[in-house]
């Protein structure tokens, strides 16, 4: 028996969009990599783009919605036997120093918290790459604890910095490149998450995780260095359980 009841609807006259509930839940982002495993058996000539509570299956040619969508509820139903995926933990260093942190004094004196417990509570924990787009490379990244939420900015920035560790309401993320923005800027990595000349250009997939650890200024400019000459590899874990 299936753990959701899913929308399938037309999206156009070359996507299928399929909705889970509209809540963010690790549940049901495992049932959606599942789909998205057996879906991609079948269907290896889509695009398959998942968001945090949806897929979308995008043809280069026009479908028959109808047909397709019939199919996919018949491959709904093996979605509860094992299927393995390979998920990953990624360590990712952050400097939280001058200038990098641009919005953490103004977000300690609004959370009744110093710098130094929130730097703790962002790296305390892993998050969950729940959706990524925005921009190529950008993770939605949720799990951050409640005692550091804050909204985003209600004057965004026009140019936030690459790299920059930002939070934005219950979420964090990392600008992979720069851009106009309104998160909550803390810190700053100098890894590049997003590069358009690697094969794929971004190695985290939605379903892995994310784990932050803090730098010094010093480390940050040598980490760069390595970045930039290519030769900085990002330490990963593969996830216990790869049964999702």
């Amino acid at each position: 028996m299936n753990a959701f009841d899913l929308e399938y609807r037309s999206f156009g006259q070359m996507a299928i969009l399929i909705e889970w509930p509209p809540t963010i839940s690790e549940l049901i982002l495992e049932d959606m990599i599942r789909f998205r495993l057996i879906i991609s058996e079948h269907y290896s000539h889509y695009e398959i783009v998942p968001a945090y509570n949806s897929l979308t299956l995008i043809s280069r040619y026009p479908i028959e919605h109808s047909t397709v969508i019939d199919h996919l509820k018949s491959l709904y139903g093996k979605v509860t036997q094992r299927v393995a995926a390979k998920r990953k933990i990624w360590n990712i260093p952050v400097c939280y120093d001058p200038p990098f942190c641009m919005d953490l004094e103004a977000l300690s004196a609004s959370v009744g918290l110093s710098k130094q417990e929130i730097i703790y509570l962002h790296t305390a924990r892993p998050y969950t790459v729940y959706a990524i787009g925005f921009l190529p490379g950008f993770m939605y990244l949720g799990g951050l604890d409640e005692r550091i939420h804050f909204p985003r900015r209600e004057k965004p920035r026009l140019k936030v910095p690459r790299g920059s560790v930002g939070i934005g309401g219950q979420q964090t993320g990392i600008y992979p490149q720069e851009s106009p923005g309104g998160w909550n800027i803390i810190g700053n990595s100098p890894i590049k998450v997003f590069n358009a000349l690697n094969d794929p250009p971004c190695g985290i997939s939605v379903g892995d995780q994310i784990r932050f650890y803090a730098i010094n200024k010093d480390m940050h400019e040598l980490f760069t260095i390595q970045v930039d000459a290519g030769v900085f590899q990002i330490k990963t874990l593969e996830l216990d359980d790869q049964s999702v």
